[in-house]
């Protein structure tokens, strides 16, 4: 019996593995091994029967944590733009920019890759869609099928990272941070992560570029009345924009003095970077939309489609997350903004229907379910693995690992790896971030950080078997049966689950690698940060006590008065003898002040002298 309540903690999370390893859902598994073991604890003696009293108030924080909002709004959003065919769009366009350049399917996969993660959120929308559209494409043109089958599987995972990502919302909650400062943190790293890929591509087109070919002139369908591509006048509409933006970014103070009428000194970064690609890409639309209505002929075919199929993504990010990186929008705002965004630009592209939307808040509503399950079972084992002292355990058994900080996360990095290959990341930050968290927060390791740090880690979980989610989606659209190409007529062949599977391998050697740059250099994540206020406790108490009134302004002069200024019928008191409570014409504050001087010891001279008014 000594054994089990000393060991209760462990005890407990062998339970919970063995519960998941019974194939249970991981809610129940969660929730049910929390009130087993709750029971047993208490009948044990372990806790007091009033750690499952406390469970009601538990559940009801859950249910009023509007954070956790956030979560069906960017869902919805998510589902509406894919269902509307933007992903379709999207990667038509941008596979006929880059078409002529060796990789450039797979460079436009990548890039719309990072756009759907930034205005869905969604992996399995990202990989679905971009499997059904482009690897069809890439096979036709003769791409290796393991990259081809790679590249969109991770390529649909930037959704983990890339803002606004629900597993960061759900990573915020357990951490007790910020969403916007967990968005803040995790952009750069989302979008160098995005580069690592783009440079892996670029390597493949230089050294093997049979693997990558270009698109053939007869696939490049954006074509002027006299063969060229158009690249002339995109070109030049870029450049119109990058300049615009430039132009804000380094003139905000003066537009900000101007808007408020006075001087404006200094423009918060984030702020100059929001508003900046505002407007660029503003400008661009206007000058397409003129030139579509005026029917100036001032832009190509191509530059024209790129502008009104980019620009309307592109803008509803900055609406969302421009927001939320101002201050002006919490991200529960936010998301409910990119909710209604993405309604008004299906309704404005007539794609959106009553049955689509329908399909859409089912979805939406089954995935937010799924995740307040989750959460609620979470919290139920938590509550009593924290009663049984699980996170002093926990903290014994890590914090004193050799290295500090860099062996913490390198140990911690590893478990998150191989964890990753049975557990999802909903999972692993329901079960696996709150029992890491303090230790980390005891370590001095900053935990935007070390949430941002986590979830790029928990990429690899999409991308390695046997649980690898982005990996079972391509699998459910790629095709498994040799097959008719329905443009060149010739049969393909299938891709199978191998090539899958070898193909994602690169990837995910590119995720770890980013977790190593994320270990050595902080400042990628904590660098976007506001900086935080530092206080010196013991001149702010100094200036409080500078600015306090004096005694003597508080309660009278404590020079005693001359004698001849007492009253006639007070005689002066013996000099040994104990002060005595003052009457009601004494001064009560200054008599109370020197009765406590006397009681603790103090040899003042008024003691002896005894108390004149």
């Amino acid at each position: 019996m000594e054994f089990f309540t000393t060991n209760f903690a462990p005890i407990m999370f062998v339970g919970l593995i063995m519960f998941l390893l019974l194939g249970f859902p991981v809610a129940f598994s969660l929730g049910a091994c929390g009130l087993f073991f709750g029971f047993v604890g208490i009948e044990m003696g372990v806790f007091p029967s009033s750690v499952i009293a406390w469970l009601p108030q538990r559940l009801i924080g859950i249910m009023s944590n509007d954070t956790l909002l956030a979560v069906p709004f960017f869902t919805l959003m998510g589902l509406v733009l894919e269902r509307t065919g933007m992903a379709e769009d999207l990667l038509d366009t941008v596979g006929q920019v880059f078409g002529p350049l060796r990789g450039g399917l797979a460079l436009a996969v990548i890039f719309v890759g990072a756009l759907l993660a930034a205005t869905t959120g969604v992996v399995a929308a990202s990989v679905i869609s971009m499997g059904l559209i482009s690897l069809p494409i890439m096979l036709r043109y003769g791409y290796d099928r393991r990259l081809a089958s790679g590249v969109i599987a991770a390529s649909g995972t930037l959704a983990q990272i890339i803002p606004p990502s629900l597993v960061l919302i759900i990573m915020a909650d357990q951490l007790g941070r910020s969403v916007g400062d967990m968005y803040k943190g995790a952009f750069l790293p989302g979008f160098m992560l995005m580069g690592l890929y783009v440079g892996y591509v670029l390597l493949l087109a230089f050294f093997k570029p049979e693997r990558v070919p270009a698109l053939p002139q007869e696939a490049r369908t954006y074509r002027e009345a006299d063969g060229s591509g158009g690249y002339t006048s995109l070109a030049i509409l870029a450049a119109l924009s990058t300049t615009v933006a430039v132009f804000l970014a380094r003139h905000m103070e003066d537009l900000h003095s101007w808007w408020q009428g006075k001087e404006v000194a200094m423009v918060a970064t984030d702020e100059k970077v929001v508003v900046a690609l505002c407007g660029g890409v503003f400008v661009a639309l206007v000058i397409a939309l003129l030139n579509r209505s005026a029917k100036l002929g001032l832009l190509s075919r191509l530059a024209e489609r790129v502008t009104f199929v980019l620009i309307p993504p592109l803008l509803l990010i900055f609406l969302v997350l421009g927001t939320i990186f101002l201050g002006v929008a919490t991200p529960t705002e936010g998301g409910a903004m990119g909710a209604m965004g993405a309604l008004i630009m299906g309704w404005a592209r007539k794609r959106l229907n009553m049955k689509l939307l329908k399909q859409a808040l089912a979805s939406t509503t089954r995935l937010s379910s799924f995740v307040m399950f989750i959460l609620i079972g979470a919290t139920v084992f938590s509550l009593v693995f924290q009663a049984a002292d699980g996170p002093v355990w926990v903290e014994h058994l890590l914090a004193n690992l050799p290295g500090g900080q860099v062996g913490f996360l390198i140990v911690v990095n590893l478990l998150i790896f191989f964890l990753a290959f049975f557990l999802d990341y909903f999972e692993l930050s329901f079960i696996v971030v709150p029992l890491l968290a303090p230790v980390a927060d005891k370590l001095g390791i900053d935990l935007i950080w070390f949430g941002v740090l986590l979830a790029v880690n928990m990429q690899t979980s999409f991308m390695h078997p046997p649980f690898g989610f982005a990996l079972f989606f391509l699998r459910s659209v790629a095709p498994e049966k040799p097959y008719v190409d329905r443009l060149t007529k010739k049969i393909m062949e299938p891709v199978t689950t191998m090539q899958i599977y070898k193909g994602a391998i690169p990837f995910v050697i590119i995720q770890l690698t980013m977790v190593g740059l994320l270990i050595a250099f902080p400042q990628l994540v904590t660098g976007s940060l506001d900086k935080k206020q530092v206080y010196n406790m013991e001149s702010i108490g100094e200036q409080m006590r500078d600015s306090l009134p004096s005694t003597d302004s508080l309660y009278g002069s404590e020079e005693p008065k001359p004698a001849e200024e007492a009253p006639a019928e007070e005689a002066p008191r013996p000099e040994a003898a104990e002060p005595e409570s003052p009457g009601a014409e004494d001064d009560p504050m200054k008599a109370m002040q020197e009765a406590l001087k006397d009681k603790s010891g103090s040899k003042d001279s008024k003691a002896s002298k005894g108390i004149k008014n």
